[in-house]
């Protein structure tokens, strides 16, 4: 295990938790030009294995139910009461929460059937839709409103088919579509709008490495043209889910080795741009993963060496063809998060073995930004390191302030705390990248209007107003708009960034006081219904963000 630039860090940390419990939570600062970290909470209680970021700013987190016992009491001497829990029947201890970004506060919340390695999308009118999980919890959806005092919902046989490892993603038409799982080469929808119900996808099973898979949590995301990018172990497809039909087959990732759980690699949708042509690009990023065979020397403790590569394609070429990267460090669990200037943070993660209980090794604590208009050669940027190793089953995603929040990391069949090389671990941090660093306080945008929460329209001119300290170079602004993700295992599904304008269109109006016209995105094929968040981005230095809604 490596040794982390950050020792006497850990060493306060660890004196901290064991000798002073009884002090307020810990919030420390390392910084620097490569980004900073804070530690947000020492202890949520539960291990966040799932996120998504709410348009109410809170994010919902859960782990799974048959870990036993979680570090945080229901409310009110709730228990959950479960006769096919495989830990306890009956468990009046949390395993999923409603956390508070604003307040830095969180509450627990109730799930009834397992969730464990399960995923999920939010809907157009901000409800979160998690579908599947484990035994009992397979076939069930569950529904989270996002309000001040609410909890989960459930509804038994909400789906077709047992879900498992599934990707869901949020289609043009509002509906979901639930993809793959293990021992599920199919697809099916919800809420369910056509008949039959599931439906047969054979790439699923051709990606299918016998006894292992490699091909769960496929990467999934929504092109430009209406159909579905889907990439599986070495390989994808460019699926229309309407009519059943692969429509595109991309030539393998070169070097052959798997991407997909075990072997989990990651994968984002790069930001999308001149959305007015009319023919629009899309190019997909995947990076990370593990040799072929590393999850069989792993479970007999042969922990090989992750994948240094990322791999770029342009999914609207007539004929793409994939770009391989160098990674400064080889990567396996590692987080793809885009950030609002369109750059891309890659977080989290080991550097040797694979995916599953007990099997990484060398936790990587140094994020990498990842800037996608640079030149082939000079795009990676290795960042200040966490002290905290964030391995199987951890989390990040992309808040409304530009931080990117990261938590979960449990590569245990139970909670364990002691007598382990990664202990489960609690806490929550928050990454800020360069662009919070206090030196560009004089670059950073303030969005004025419109609103937070405001409703815009597809393909219209919307006047953004913003303000900006010191002086503003006009070529150098652009605005954003981000669909948050639901993550777990190293995939954040819906992700999505698209540049809606700028450039020269931004004039004076006041003093330090600035207008940019834009034009949101012109169909639901480009841009979903649903909660966004709206950045104004100056010389790569964003502002907070608003949200809006697209309907």
């Amino acid at each position: 295990m490596s040794i982390p630039r950050v020792w006497p860090l850990q060493l306060f940390i660890l004196f901290h938790l064991l000798f002073a419990p009884w002090l307020p939570p810990l919030v420390f600062a390392v910084e620097a030009g490569g980004g900073q970290w804070q530690l947000l909470q020492r202890s949520i209680g539960v291990s966040a294995m799932h996120m998504q970021l709410l348009h109410n700013d809170v994010v919902v987190m859960f782990d799974r139910t048959d870990f036993g016992k979680s570090n945080l009491s229901l409310p009110e001497g709730k228990c959950r009461n479960d006769p096919h829990d495989t830990a306890l029947k009956i468990d009046c201890t949390a395993h999923s929460i409603a956390y508070d970004v604003a307040s830095n506060s969180f509450r627990p919340l109730m799930v009834q059937t397992d969730v464990w390695c399960s995923s999920g999308s939010v809907m157009p009118d901000g409800r979160l839709i998690q579908t599947g999980g484990f035994n009992d919890g397979e076939r069930r959806i569950r529904i989270f409103n996002p309000c001040t005092d609410c909890d989960w919902q459930e509804v038994e046989n909400g789906l077709s088919a047992r879900r498992w490892y599934a990707t869901n993603h949020i289609l043009p038409n509002g509906v979901q579509i639930v993809i793959g799982g293990r021992r599920q080469f199919n697809y099916e929808f919800y809420p369910k709008t056509w008949a039959p119900d599931v439906y047969n996808l054979p790439f699923l099973a051709e990606t299918n490495d016998a006894n292992i898979e490699n091909n769960l949590y496929p990467f999934v995301h929504l092109n430009v043209d209406g159909n579905l990018f889907i990439f599986a172990n070495n390989r994808a497809i460019l699926f229309d889910y309407g009519h059943g039909k692969v429509v595109k087959t991309y030539p393998a990732m070169p070097g052959g080795d798997p991407r997909n759980y075990p072997s989990t690699g990651s994968s984002v949708l790069l930001p999308l741009k001149n959305l007015q042509a009319p023919l629009k690009e899309a190019e997909v990023l995947v990076c990370g993963g593990a040799p072929r065979g590393s999850y069989i020397k792993a479970t007999n403790g042969n922990f090989v060496g992750a994948l240094t590569t990322c791999g770029r394609i342009k999914i609207t070429d007539p004929a793409p063809q994939w770009v391989m990267e160098t990674m400064p460090k080889p990567r396996i669990m590692g987080d793809m998060t885009l950030l609002p200037n369109g750059d891309v943070l890659i977080i989290n993660g080991a550097a040797a073995g694979t995916a599953g209980w007990e099997n990484g090794r060398d936790p990587v604590f140094n994020p990498v930004l990842y800037r996608p208009d640079d030149r082939t050669g000079n795009r990676f940027e290795l960042q200040n390191p966490s002290s905290i190793p964030r391995m199987y089953h951890s989390t990040a995603i992309l808040l409304r302030d530009g931080r990117v929040l990261v938590g979960g990391s449990n590569p245990h069949i139970t909670y364990a705390f002691t007598g382990v090389l990664f202990p489960t671990e609690l806490s929550l941090e928050a990454f800020s990248p360069p662009y919070l660093n206090a030196e560009f306080n004089n670059l950073r945008p303030r969005i004025i209007s419109p609103a937070s929460q405001a409703t815009l329209g597809y393909g219209t001119k919307v006047l953004v107003r913003f303000s900006v300290a010191g002086a503003v170079s006009a070529s150098r602004v652009t605005v954003t708009m981000v669909a948050p993700s639901f993550t777990t295992h190293s995939f954040s599904m819906n992700q999505r960034l698209l540049v809606i304008g700028g450039g020269r269109g931004v004039t004076s109006v006041g003093r330090s006081i600035y207008e940019v016209e834009v034009v949101t995105p012109g169909t639901r094929i480009l841009a979903p219904a649903g909660y966004y968040l709206l950045f104004v981005v100056h010389q790569d230095v964003p502002s907070e963000g608003i949200w809006i809604r697209m309907q």
